[in-house]
């Protein structure tokens, strides 16, 4: 893995993020955690399961509409066998999000009873929001209070402290900025996290990036790439290969007759970003 990478992307905030974390946790009941759908594994923070602890867990797959259907669900089923909730979200629209409530109630009834027995009924519930950049913690949070008083943006990066907010129902949602782990153990990670922009996209180079996408994509969803692209001898072709032969096909020519591959990764990542490939899961 390239060592810039592993070095520039943990700045001091995100460490500073971990002791906030930790400081905060003894106020809230829950933890929501923020994922992304088609990274189901790859955009979890493995820290986060020893900075929470024990607390009720709450994850949510965000983007779904941008994810394979089939992984997402079968996702769904193995974080239950594991104990914790989990709910095919998309943030931006707010779909899914009519069952967190619910959820939250669900996980915390043991709560909700022990708060009724001493007289504390109306005690508000809360919930700390967690989740590795660019994975929507803020649009959840703004949708579900609805109306953008949390910072959104589509870099990672952007929110630095801590935030409350009420959410209706009797659940206060605690905002966190975005944390990533201090190392990527697995090169592979960095690299998928960088194909929906949870690491910048100056930390790698944009054609290693597209190339490291293409070899994934010609091994799970090839004939994704054959209908956007109408590319029919994929299959055989090298890696960068095909990021030329994406040029060629979207006439992306440089002055000197070469294929402009810079350009194409870039469009290639956009639209992949934007659900113009199609639903996929990359983990």
């Amino acid at each position: 893995m390239n060592e810039k990478m592993t070095v520039q992307w943990f700045p001091g905030h995100m460490a500073k993020t971990r002791r906030l974390i930790k400081e905060s946790l003894p106020l809230v009941d829950a933890v929501c955690e923020t994922v992304d759908a088609r990274l189901p594994e790859s955009s979890r923070n493995p820290e986060i399961d020893e900075i929470t602890g024990s607390k009720p867990r709450i994850i949510l797959l965000n983007k779904c509409d941008l994810a394979d259907d089939s992984a997402t669900a079968e996702r769904i089923k193995r974080f239950a066998a594991d104990g914790i909730t989990a709910l095919a979200v998309d943030c931006r629209s707010g779909k899914g999000l009519d069952k967190f409530q619910p959820a939250v109630k669900n996980i915390l009834k043991d709560k909700i009873q022990a708060n009724i027995d001493r007289g504390m009924g109306g005690k508000a519930l809360r919930v700390m929001v967690v989740g590795i950049p660019n994975t929507g913690k803020s649009s959840f949070i703004n949708r579900m209070a609805g109306q953008a008083k949390a910072k959104v943006a589509d870099r990672p990066g952007v929110t630095r402290g801590n935030q409350w907010f009420s959410i209706g129902q009797g659940i206060e949602l605690l905002d966190t900025p975005g944390v990533l782990w201090p190392k990527f153990e697995d090169p592979e990670v960095g690299f998928k996290l960088s194909f929906i922009g949870s690491v910048k996209d100056e930390i790698l180079d944009i054609q290693e990036i597209a190339v490291r996408f293409l070899m994934l994509m010609q091994k799970r969803y090839p004939e994704n790439l054959a209908e956007r692209y109408k590319i029919s001898d994929f299959e055989d072709s090298e890696p960068y290969e095909l990021l030329e032969l994406i040029a060629q096909k979207r006439g992306m020519l440089l002055r000197k007759g070469e294929y402009d591959t810079e350009r194409a990764a870039v469009m290639l990542l956009d639209e992949y970003r934007d659900g113009k490939l199609g639903k996929i899961t990359l983990d």
